[in-house]
């Protein structure tokens, strides 16, 4: 048996459920993890597609004696614990590659919307707070001289580093590895996480989160940019300590942010930053395409039958390790 924790479109998940016995989630989940009719499903389970709201941890493993192959639909596997499944010896699908530009788009649609205030400006066209034109409102930033600071440089953040050099943005970066091609292709100049806060105009995260860059923005982070500066995040949302993003915007260490991901998600209406006037939440659409979002769900599928048949996954999250 295979368990999808969600409910996806028929043609998405066709090459597994032609071939397999499935038990499918609901399309929503009230709150994070299996229905309680998949956890009681798992002991028969030898395969589990899942979504980046499951917790797949030791205790779901040990309910799951059977299980061959964990395939996520997603990039990050932050709700995994790798190394409990690398000593099951289950392999664990992932999807790179696929969300890359849409994710890009997102992170360039945060910034411009942020860097020229187009929430506030809509909210005062259409509430009527829109008179004479006047030389001094409205105000926004000019992208053009500025300078993008990407914090990691994989896929997406070289993704976004091309449509920023579009604009005519200066590029700094800081990333485990070095980009060679990438400082050619964009004049880009690798520098040190601190030269990067302190140099940069937008700084945009596109990092995994791990024990190593959680809460990688803290308050002494935000306190070492510039007080004109944005952030954007498209990464997740535990690289950012939100309560001291709270602070540095409402205290003006910093002058806005984006943020398609949060610490939780959804992120309760009441919470302080939805009372940022300079804040702007997305609900996580980074990938939220019709085409990328099957392409997701195609190369989990991939992933879940390679693993299945003890193939080489296409994307093996263990690798990461």
């Amino acid at each position: 048996m295979i368990i999808i924790s969600h409910e996806l479109p028929a043609e998405w998940i066709h090459s597994v459920t032609e071939k397999y016995e499935t038990l499918v989630g609901p399309s929503t989940l009230e709150s994070a993890g299996l229905t309680p009719d998949l956890q009681r499903a798992l002991p028969e389970a030898t395969g589990l597609l899942t979504m980046l709201t499951v917790k797949v941890d030791a205790p779901l493993l040990m309910a799951a004696p059977n299980l061959k192959v964990v395939s996520q639909m997603a990039v990050g596997v932050d709700n995994i614990d790798l190394q409990a499944c690398q000593a099951q010896g289950i392999p664990v699908g992932h999807t790179p590659g696929v969300l890359t530009d849409a994710t890009a788009d997102v992170a360039m649609t945060l910034l411009l919307a942020v860097a020229r205030k187009l929430t506030q400006t809509a909210a005062d066209a259409r509430e009527g707070r829109w008179g004479t034109w006047n030389p001094t409102q409205w105000l926004g930033s000019d992208l053009a001289g500025s300078t993008l600071g990407i914090v990691g440089m994989g896929a997406i953040g070289q993704a976004t580093a091309r449509r920023a050099k579009a604009f005519g943005m200066k590029i700094v970066y800081h990333s485990r590895g070095r980009y060679l091609e990438i400082e050619k292709e964009l004049e880009a100049e690798k520098v040190t996480f601190r030269e990067l806060l302190q140099q940069s105009d937008v700084v945009s995260l596109h990092t995994p989160l791990t024990a190593e860059t959680t809460h990688l923005i803290d308050g002494s982070a935000l306190s070492a940019m510039k007080k004109s500066a944005i952030l954007i995040n498209t990464a997740r949302g535990g690289v950012v300590d939100q309560d001291a993003l709270v602070e540095a915007l409402r205290y003006g260490e910093i002058s806005a942010a984006g943020l398609d991901v949060t610490t939780p998600e959804p992120l309760p209406t009441y919470h302080p930053l939805f009372q940022m006037p300079n804040c702007l939440i997305l609900p996580h659409i980074g990938s939220a395409t019709q085409r990328t979002r099957q392409r997701m769900a195609q190369l989990a599928c991939e992933n879940l039958l390679l693993g299945l048949d003890s193939q080489p996954l296409k994307h093996n999250a263990l690798d990461l390790l």
